[in-house]
Order: structure tokens, then sequence, then C-alpha cells
């Protein structure tokens, strides 16, 4: 038992051994915090992406089938201010989402006669892809024919029957456009 203790006492820390000792310990810590600075920087890097230049949005009805269905999620650019005739907007409308397809833009005039039908501009609109009439809805609030202002767009659903759209609450402002969908993921392949 002796002879054990004298050579644990002769076994001396050697100052080489404490060296490699703290570099081990402060290679560590570089590479824990290297770690948690890209781990920020990637965090930042999605936020922006998905929260300032891209949103991500499900479909909620069938207004717009057979193109998007329920379940289905848009991936939308939020920095697009040019918007032609036929490209699906994200909007908001009285604090609801809606996606919409643009019939008509500023300075068109919009008419859907009581016998069915769209006019754009006084000509009667022969819509491909479109596979319902286009009905008015009976509400106090649309009063046909309508002038687009600046900055007003007219959005109709692609389901043209009971869907929600700018024939139920009238034109949708620039402000209330949230962005241009880019892109469907469809619920069956995710």
């Amino acid at each position: 038992m002796a002879k054990k203790k004298k050579e644990v006492e002769k076994k001396a820390v050697l100052p080489l051994d404490v060296i490699r000792k703290k570099r081990t310990y402060y290679r560590q810590m570089g590479d824990i915090r290297s770690f948690f600075s890209h781990l920020l920087l990637m965090g930042a890097l999605i936020y922006v992406m998905f929260f300032v230049i891209f949103g991500i949005a499900p479909v909620k009805n069938d207004d717009m089938k057979p193109k998007l269905s329920a379940g289905d999620l848009m991936l939308y650019y939020r920095l697009e201010n040019k918007f032609f005739p036929s490209d699906v907007l994200v909007y908001h409308k009285d604090g609801k989402q809606f996606v919409g397809r643009i019939i008509g833009m500023p300075g068109d005039e919009i008419e859907i006669p009581d016998e069915g039908g769209l006019k754009i501009n006084g000509n009667m609109q022969v819509e491909d892809g479109i596979f319902y009439s286009t009905q008015p809805y009976d509400t106090e609030a649309v009063k046909y024919p309508i002038k687009l202002k600046e900055g007003e767009y007219f959005m109709m659903s692609d389901m043209r029957s009971g869907a929600k759209d700018s024939r139920l609450f009238g034109p949708v402002k620039k402000e209330e456009i949230k962005g241009k969908v880019i892109t469907i993921l469809r619920r069956s392949s995710l």
C-alpha cells in the first residue's frame, strides 16, 4: 500500500499537460460559440426569408378549385408590387385571409349582368379554365358597374358559385394585398 501511495505522489502534473487541457477546453468553447453564432445567423436568415420576403399560407377552402384545393400550401412573394390580370394573390379583407385571381385592374370598369357573365370595360369576357358561371351576389356593398380607382383591384375566385371575393365585399386595395402566389405544395405530396 505504501508503494502505491508513493507512485501516486511521483506522478506530478507537467506544465505541458496543463497547457494541452486548457487548449482543448478553449477549442471546445470556441466550437460551441461558433455553433451558436451560426445557429443565430441561420434563424435570422429564415426569419427574413419567410416573414419579410416570402410567406407561406394554407389554402383554407375550395374557392379556387380546381387550381387550388383546401389543405394545399401556398408560397407567395411579399415584395411584388406590379400585378397583372390573372395573377393569383393572397390578400386580407375584414381581418380574414383570402386567395383570388385579379379580374380588374385600376381604371377598369367591371360589370356582372343579372343573367351572368363578366364584362370588363364593356367587353364580355371568355375565361379559359373557369368552369362555373359568373353570377352577381345580391348585396348592398357592390353596385355594378364598378369603376376601379387607383390602387384598387377586383378579385374573384375560380369557383364562382359561393366563393367570397370582390362580388361580396367590393374592390381590394393594394395595401390589403399580402403577396403574389408563386408556387403550390399539394397536400397529396406532403
